[in-house]
């Protein structure tokens, strides 16, 4: 990931926390100035409509309020009463977590979902992810408009936004174009995380050698989890690019497709790397399981060793406890000692015969 893109994912977290005040971001490509320019919510037209023919315009919603959602997708932008119900899911239904990747065709619009990484996981050491921490973010975008929507911080469309700044002649190229942007930055960032799953799982396969633990595995079972559950979402949004690149929806332009394959590609990459980890997981409780097999038969080794001498002990002293009359050494002045020193030196023997059969 970029230095760009790094300042991009820091200013997102810094300044657009999650769950804070609805926004709506408009940026419109002027053709008669030929130029892109911000403009304010009330300046937007009431219908799609009255939009100039080369005119193209970006609605970021930001946590929209309901009458924002209103006035963009349905009434600006009408879209299908499903594609909003999609859109709404974790406002309406927050404890089901958001909706999985997809992409479909209306006649008159192209409506995709992706799940992004939260802005808050650009600089942390420690990845938790679960079905309620990867954000939704939803987009539609028709030949002139590109309307993204997401209730929480999206260091990708900051990137986006950026980008459009930076080269305002770039939205020229239409939404198509804009959104591509937006799913370079979803793909990047997963970059740093798969790269810190590998970190985890190396530092505890030193651990698992060194010192098998059920805290390790209870470590590994989490990881595991949250690696399924990425590797699930990566595996979705790659099916999702490769329709996108196939060239099947006429609102995707040809000359944009070679953009939206160099970011398949990176997702491709990424799910290969996930995809390790997850094996990796694997053969690491596989090894635990073996590391505390290996450990539990040293042990008993040792104890079973400890037994056969302590046997052969404890048949010396019952012998020479079982007090008969006419036991030769029952009274003899120095019968303590030498059983003490019979019990010695059986006990260095057996010893001795163990290591001599490489028995420990």
């Amino acid at each position: 990931m970029n230095r760009n893109r790094e300042k991009c994912i820091d200013r997102a977290a810094r300044e657009y926390p999650t769950g804070g005040p609805p926004m709506m971001h408009i940026v419109r490509w002027d053709p008669i100035a030929s130029r892109a320019e911000h403009i304010s919510p009330d300046a937007l037209p009431a219908v799609r409509a009255d939009l100039q023919p080369d005119e193209i315009i970006w609605i970021d919603l930001d946590n929209p309020t309901p009458e924002e959602e209103q006035r963009v997708l349905q009434r600006f932008l009408p879209v299908h009463p499903l594609t909003l119900a999609d859109v709404t899911k974790l406002r309406r239904e927050p404890d089901e977590g958001p909706h999985l990747p997809k992409v479909e065709e209306f006649p008159d619009y192209l409506f995709v979902i992706v799940n992004t990484l939260p802005a808050e996981l650009a600089g942390a050491k420690m990845v938790r992810l679960n079905k309620k921490t990867l954000p939704q973010l939803s987009a539609v975008l028709d030949h002139q408009v590109l309307v993204t929507h997401h209730y929480a911080a999206m260091p990708c469309v900051v990137s986006g936004q950026g980008f459009v700044a930076r080269h305002p002649d770039h939205l020229s190229r239409g939404p198509d174009f804009v959104f591509h942007l937006i799913l370079d930055g979803v793909v990047d960032e997963y970059a740093p995380v798969v790269e810190r799953f590998g970190e985890r799982l190396d530092r505890l396969e030193r651990q698992i050698f060194k010192k098998p633990t059920q805290r390790l595995l209870a470590r590994l079972l989490r990881i595991k989890r949250q690696v399924s559950y990425l590797r699930k979402t990566l595996i979705l949004e790659r099916e999702l690019l490769s329709r996108l690149v196939r060239g099947e929806f006429r609102l995707v332009d040809t000359r944009e497709v070679a953009y939206y394959r160099n970011v398949y590609d990176h997702l491709v990459r990424y799910t290969e790397l996930i995809e390790s980890a997850r094996e990796m997981v694997s053969d690491l409780m596989q090894t635990h399981l073996a590391a505390v097999s290996n450990r539990l038969n040293e042990v008993m080794k040792a104890l079973t060793t400890i037994s056969t001498i302590g046997v052969a002990c404890t048949l010396i002293a019952g012998i020479y406890g079982m007090n008969f009359k006419h036991m030769p050494e029952l009274e003899w002045e120095y019968g303590y000692y030498f059983s003490l020193g019979l019990m010695l030196v059986v006990g260095v023997g057996a010893f001795a015969l163990f290591r001599w059969k490489k028995w420990i």
